[in-house]
């Protein structure tokens, strides 16, 4: 069994730029969707932007509960659970703006409707190659 520390976790994991970002949908059902992170993984969590008239938003706001799957160079994947927070505080956006987010949110931090998504991990599974696997339980 491979023993990563958080750090090296959120390394490897700040290294995929895409996420597969799973809600609880109406009726139950898991919906999934691919999100950028922009690379903004530290480990106090996951960080995505999106827009308030989104399901996502929706989805998030009646159940916080998600899920992050991520796909790495050299056979490495990791699973997270944790709860979302929605965060609609332009100071915040400032700090985790980067500036390909422009290509998608034309008028910067000031967009209108622009939400933050922080993903708050509980616990983390992963597999690195031939290393092993692993899980840490946070919080």
């Amino acid at each position: 069994m491979s023993e990563l520390t958080l750090h090296d976790l959120a390394k490897k994991m700040k290294g995929i730029d895409i996420a597969s970002l799973s809600t609880h949908a109406d009726g139950g059902e898991i919906a999934s969707r691919f999100m950028s992170n922009n690379g903004d993984v530290e480990y106090d969590g996951d960080w995505f932007f999106t827009e308030e008239k989104t399901r996502t938003v929706g989805e998030i706001e009646r159940d916080p509960r998600v899920s992050l799957a991520f796909s790495g160079k050299h056979h490495f994947y990791a699973t997270v659970e944790g709860q979302a927070e929605l965060i609609r505080d332009k100071a915040r956006f400032e700090d985790h703006w980067t500036k390909g987010l422009d290509m998608w949110f034309k008028e910067g931090i000031g967009t209108p409707g622009l939400v933050l998504i922080k993903v708050h991990a509980k616990r983390i599974k992963y597999w690195d190659g031939m290393k092993g696997e692993g899980e840490l339980k946070l919080n």
